[in-house]
């Protein structure tokens, strides 16, 4: 089975069982300060999870793309990917557990479907501990299918609970699928969700039941929901009998070419399989982060940081196996080939990926034929060192002098039999970047998307800002997006040069006027032409459902939009904007609060 046909099969499943489709978004999140891309399927339905209302209604169905950025440094192995597509179904409010889990299984075993025998799945249920019980619910349901007791395994919450993924928010106990491989067990307890080999996790369902709030505590949702993924690429690899996931279909056009650079064959040498691994990895989520339509490009601070990160890493595993020529612009071309169908903008934004990877990789051999020339040159005093420890005040030499990054100087030292000590890196590192410091604080700081007061009155003043901007500006501005906290809100916009003095101060006193004016919030749900052509403001480049929301601000402002809002704008005080700089290239950012 392939991935396309894996990918319709399921939407074409949940269909017929009364879902319905929406598009994945983009894999820059909105809203959220807590991550830099959106992790999993079920980032994008924060908010209806909550307890919105979803203008699709409440069972949905979907493939999203996704990026975890966790498990970077161990890219290469066999199962590990950066980059995955996810295909999810969802209930906000409609069926739970014994709904979830039952079409879970006919999906799996179903001649009709995957056909799975049945007896190569085992499942995991959550065991319970001190705040949450055991979850035998579910495993009523596993055993009422017909699974045996020994492959029902109860698990601790480090295994089988979700959530949240900032410090509060939605979550819950899930049920994990595995599929058996046949090796025998590890030993007396090896059971699904054993580590050894034997199983390999296929589905996930989570039933977010609670909402952990800040002081710890947990308190039911005021409406149950369930939360599903499963991975393409892993779930292909498994119906082929596969090894690995870079043995699925979507990888070999991308692996072929990589061999065809590189003048190595894939199969042949651990090592240089590893490398081969990489770069197709790392390419192809470098491709879909300068495809998204929220595009970041490289850069030294978050996101555009992690895109740096996987481009440069790519570019030395490419060194790894000899290659001197230009590496990442012709694999990039074949991920844009294979996946342009399921994702169109890959193709609309052809162009500016080749150029940015062009760039970003030609930046990058200079950087790296200079950081290691003065590697080779202080390692003979390091292979002195009993220690053998390489400190961080040279390492961070290395990143400041040359601009070598970190992950590259502890690779070289590792290859070396040397470590580096981080800790005095990060010291170095916080001191001497102050501001990469302060942005990535505010990246990562605790809770999900909050959907109070405060975050709703952030979210309805950049519908006056956005306006604003395009009365100021010229009507080419459009969001690029968008990050709030309860303290600030940042608005990104498509601007190719600063704002004058008089240009802020012209947008701020727009603003102002309209919130004076304690103009009405209404909301009303339609199909999205029907939204274009009332004079609604969309995204470009956005994917959005059939159904949408649409957001009118009196006779000011009128935006398709998902997010929270607050009833007039009388209520949002002073508007103030403290800082506009640029973003990237061609996007121009500003920092403001409401006072």
């Amino acid at each position: 089975m392939t991935a396309n046909e894996l990918r319709s099969k399921y939407i074409k499943f949940f269909k017929l069982k009364g879902h319905i489709q929406i598009q994945g978004k983009s894999l820059l999140p909105d809203n959220d300060p807590t991550v830099l891309f959106t992790t999993a399927g079920m980032h994008p339905l924060v908010p209806y999870i909550l307890g919105q209302e979803h203008p699709s209604g409440k069972k949905l169905v979907d493939y999203q793309k996704c990026i975890r950025t966790g498990d970077i440094d161990s890219v290469g192995d066999p199962n590990h990917l950066t980059f995955f597509e996810m295909l999810g179904n969802w209930s906000l409010g409609d069926y739970f557990k014994e709904g979830a889990i039952r079409m879970s299984w006919e999906f799996l075993t179903s001649p009709e479907w995957l056909g799975i025998p049945c007896e190569k799945i085992g499942v995991t249920v959550f065991a319970g501990d001190e705040t949450v019980p055991r979850d035998e619910e579910s495993a009523g349901v596993w055993r009422e299918l017909g699974v045996p007791p020994e492959r029902i395994s109860y698990r601790p919450r480090a295994d089988n609970w979700w959530g949240p993924a900032g410090t509060t928010g939605p979550c819950g106990p899930d049920s994990e699928m595995f599929y058996d491989f046949g090796k025998e067990p590890c030993g007396p307890d090896c059971a699904p969700g054993c580590s050894c080999g034997k199983w390999l996790e296929i589905w996930n369902d989570v039933f977010m039941q609670y909402n952990k709030k800040a002081d710890g505590s947990y308190e039911p949702l005021a409406r149950t929901c369930v939360d599903t993924g499963m991975g393409i690429e892993r779930t292909v690899a498994v119906l082929n009998g596969e090894k690995s996931v870079y043995d699925a279909d979507v990888f070999t056009p991308i692996i072929r070419v990589i061999e065809r650079i590189s003048g190595c064959s894939y199969g042949v040498n651990v090592e240089k399989d590893k490398s081969i691994r990489v770069i197709a990895d790392h390419v192809r989520a470098s491709t879909f982060i300068l495809g998204d339509p929220k595009a970041v490009t490289p850069s030294n601070i978050g996101a555009g940081y992690v895109l740096r990160r996987l481009l440069r890493r790519a570019v030395r595993h490419g060194r790894r196996l000899g290659v001197e020529s230009v590496l990442l612009a012709p694999v990039a071309q074949v991920v844009i080939e294979e996946l342009r169908g399921p994702y169109p903008e890959l193709e609309g934004n052809s162009a500016f990926i080749i150029e940015e990877l062009n760039k970003e990789e030609k930046k990058f051999s200079e950087t790296l034929h200079k950081g290691e020339k003065e590697f080779e040159k202080i390692l003979p005093n390091l292979l002195k060192n009993p220690q053998r420890i390489m400190s961080g005040r040279l390492a961070f030499k290395l990143y400041d002098t040359y601009g070598f990054p970190i992950e590259l100087t502890m690779e070289l030292a590792s290859e070396a039999g040397l470590t580096v000590n981080r800790e005095e890196f990060d010291e170095a590192f916080r001191k001497h970047q102050e501001l990469s410091r302060a942005q990535g604080g505010e990246v990562f700081k605790g809770g999900l998307i909050d959907h109070g007061e405060t975050s709703a009155k952030y979210h309805t003043a950049t519908h006056l800002l956005h306006k604003a901007l395009r009365i100021v500006l010229g009507g080419h501005v459009a969001q690029k997006g968008s990050n709030i906290t309860a303290e600030r809100m940042r608005f990104d916009f498509s601007h190719d040069k600063p704002m004058t003095s008089e240009e802020i101060a012209r947008v701020e006193s727009i603003v102002n006027e309209q919130i004076k004016r304690d103009l009405l919030v209404t909301m009303e749900v339609m199909d999205l032409d029907a939204a274009k052509t009332s004079g609604a403001i969309a995204l470009f480049g956005e994917k959005y459902d059939s159904q949408v929301k649409v957001y009118t601000i009196g006779d000011f402002s009128k935006e398709v939009c998902g997010g929270p809002h607050i009833e007039r704008t009388g209520v949002l005080g002073k508007f103030h904007i403290q800082k506009e700089q640029s973003s990237s290239a061609g996007v121009r950012r500003i920092r403001a609060v409401l006072e």
